[in-house]
């Protein structure tokens, strides 16, 4: 796969789809590439499957903000993703090495923009819309670093079937420990003369 750096390594992605409440993870998938762009519509399409329907509002980080992809599933939920920077144009980035142009209002529809995409970029405008949004690094970030601490990060099999399948039974445990806390009746703890504690925190 290739990485940021330019460079290639035997990697996969792994993406996950976590309710915000619940911190549930309800969708997961293996690629193999680098960025997340691209990687939206298909997630949103498996939810959908798996859970006979879609979330009214998806948070994703700023690497799903492909323009095709927010346009393809705008008509089954919103999404909130940062907007980017806009960019100098070649001749103005030999004056400087910023690469952004501030002078440029982001959240301005462009001419080009359909009507999803303007719709995007003002609702992340709203003070409404960025407070919604910091939800996502409470969710997605703790759910990557529980990841991280469960050693998914150097796996011992090779081809995305058998990666997608360690990244599976890393769902199973996490859904199965949220479950401990979220509904503990359903695993029987807390009841019973011999029952083990209720899972707090």
């Amino acid at each position: 796969m290739e990485l940021g750096d330019g460079g290639f390594c035997p990697a996969y992605n792994a993406r996950f789809a976590t309710d915000c409440d619940s911190q549930v993870i309800i969708g997961v998938d293996v690629v193999c590439i680098g960025s997340d762009m691209g990687q939206l519509a298909p997630m949103v399409e498996q939810v959908q499957k798996h859970c006979e329907c879609t979330p009214d509002e998806w948070l994703v980080n700023g690497g799903y903000t492909k323009h095709e992809q927010i346009d393809a599933v705008s008509d089954k939920t919103t999404v909130y993703a940062p907007v980017p920077e806009a960019k100098k144009t070649k001749k103005a980035k030999t004056d400087g090495d910023d690469k952004a142009d501030k002078t440029i209002d982001k959240h301005a529809p462009k001419a080009i923009d359909r009507a999803a995409i303007a719709e995007w970029r003002a609702r992340m405008a709203t003070e409404e819309a960025k407070a919604i949004y910091k939800l996502r690094a409470s969710v997605a970030e703790c759910v990557n670093a529980q990841a991280r601490n469960c050693r998914l990060v150097l796996l011992p099999v090779r081809g995305r079937a058998k990666v997608k399948c360690v990244a599976l039974w890393f769902v199973l445990a996490h859904n199965f420990i949220r479950m401990g806390k979220l509904a503990p009746q359903l695993l029987g703890i807390g009841t019973g003369a011999s029952a083990m504690p209720a899972i707090t925190g």
